[in-house]
């Protein structure tokens, strides 16, 4: 899976079509990502030893991988990824398009 924790990514389809966001949390065995402000439900939650309050809160769903991508910091566009390695053997992330880093 291409996409991690903390990259900013562009939803491609689906209800929250064009939406963007912050990767909060990456699921690979399950091919998911949690991103910021996506795919946010209401939930009633009781009082936990964890949870204090109890009441209606809003949390973040996991959304397939498949309809997010990487977005460009250049283009602020989607972005498929290439890789580059460099001499000293390090690999990273850079966009296809314009070759600049992810």
């Amino acid at each position: 899976m291409k996409i991690r924790r903390g990259d900013h990514v562009m939803v491609l389809s689906g209800k929250h079509k064009g939406m963007r966001g912050e990767v909060v949390r990456a699921l690979p065995k399950e091919d998911r990502v949690v991103v910021e402000g996506v795919n946010r439900v209401k939930r009633h939650q009781r009082t936990t030893q964890t949870r204090k309050r109890a009441g209606i809160i809003e949390k973040d769903l996991p959304v397939p991988v498949s309809i997010v991508a990487l977005e460009c910091p250049k283009e602020h566009a989607p972005a498929r990824v290439g890789y580059q390695v460099s001499e000293d053997g390090t690999k990273k992330r850079v966009c296809a398009r314009c070759g600049e880093g992810l």
